[in-house]
């Protein structure tokens, strides 16, 4: 079975198995803390303040718990809301993405080179859990494939889930800062329900038909990449302009970011202490190497040295696009950006592994050699 055929039957079970108690109080905690970010103006309010309220309530051992298939429906649903950022004006200066593009294979390998130099030689994971915790690709790839590969799976997923965590709570503090501008979180919502028209409704709901599509092709993160691309057709293509309700896409925001909360939930608080710390380290050398890439990129495009500090990010999909329409900078680029790096890490994740494992048995070998 594929890893993206097992994605998928995996979310199917969680959503057969849901614990209507875990899942409600987690979703009312999360509702609780979107709510209070947005009475005080925080950006991206709903996600942000349902991802803190959850982590604390997880932390503290309340039973939460967000189930893996309705996560997914929800990242659907914000991926057809990131698709409607491929508008018909959008073709004229696509041309002009080709060097960022390009910019991401060696923004990539050296990000990952020094990750696995940070994690190998400073916190001394192993091989394994070192190279999948340190790649920024798609969370469930990562978990999947490190976990097959003979890593430890809790630290694996409690690294990228504080590294999101972290990547989407210091990045709006840090334009706000340096730009002047801080993020408005009813840029990343939708029209009221009244606004969006009946026909407009039904087009925007069969972009979901991109889920099941993208899934079987073995797209990662096929939840939001086959929604998204669908979506992101059916605007270029100019047959709506129209953007899912604000409603909805609060709720699926408020769903988001309690699921990023609640992967906390059981941790060992002294081994996540442990990777926590190591979790700082490695989200500052990535965001170092995210800030010195975009510049260079910038310098040498004139792109805006905004959209590709986001569009490198080393943040998820769903999380950097939302942030990039707080900011009303282009989601579409940015989220293309992001596709295209999990897509990149994905394709190349095995052979990198291979090498990295072949250099480390080499110089074991070397070492045997000298000593005998």
């Amino acid at each position: 079975m594929s890893r993206a055929a097992r994605s998928a039957a995996a979310a199917a079970r969680s959503l057969r198995a849901v614990d209507h108690r875990r899942l409600t109080l987690a979703l009312g905690v999360g509702a609780a803390g979107g709510a209070a970010f947005a009475a005080i103006g925080l950006p991206l309010a709903w996600m942000l303040g349902a991802a803190a309220a959850t982590c604390a309530a997880a932390l503290a051992r309340w039973p939460v718990a967000v189930p893996a298939g309705l996560r997914s429906g929800m990242l659907a649903v914000l991926g057809i809301m990131l698709g409607s950022a491929f508008q018909p004006a959008l073709l004229d200066g696509i041309g002009r993405w080709t060097v960022s593009l390009a910019g991401l294979v060696p923004y990539v390998a050296l990000a990952v080179a020094l990750a696995v130099v940070y994690l190998r030689r400073f916190v001394r994971y192993d091989a394994a859990t070192t190279y999948f915790a340190a790649t920024p690709g798609g969370f469930n790839h990562m978990v999947m494939a490190g976990t097959d590969l003979g890593g430890d799976s809790r630290v694996i997923a409690l690294s990228h889930s504080i590294r999101i965590l972290l990547v989407v709570f210091a990045l709006p503090v840090l334009f706000a800062a340096a730009f002047g501008e801080p993020p408005d979180g009813r840029r990343s919502l939708g029209p009221g329900l009244g606004a969006l028209a009946p026909a407009d409704a039904a087009l925007l709901a069969a972009c979901a038909l991109g889920w099941p599509a993208a899934a079987r092709l073995g797209v990662p993160a096929a939840a939001l990449i086959g929604p998204m691309l669908l979506s992101g057709a059916v605007h270029l293509a100019g047959l709506t302009e129209s953007r899912p309700p604000a409603p909805v896409i609060a709720v699926a925001q408020v769903v988001v970011g309690a699921a990023i909360g609640t992967r906390f939930a059981g941790a060992d608080l002294r081994q996540l202490g442990r990777v926590a710390l190591a979790a700082v380290g490695l989200t500052a050398l990535l965001l170092t190497v995210n800030v010195a890439f975009a510049w260079a990129v910038h310098r040498v495009t004139g792109l805006a040295l905004i959209d590709l500090i986001l569009a490198y990010a080393p943040g998820g999909v769903a999380e950097m696009s939302l942030i990039a329409l707080a900011l009303g900078t282009d989601a579409a680029f940015v989220s293309t950006h992001h596709v295209a790096r999990i897509i990149l890490i994905v394709a190349a994740a095995p052979v990198a592994f291979a090498l990295l494992l072949r250099r480390e048995h080499g110089a074991a070998a070397r070492g045997r050699e000298e000593d005998s």
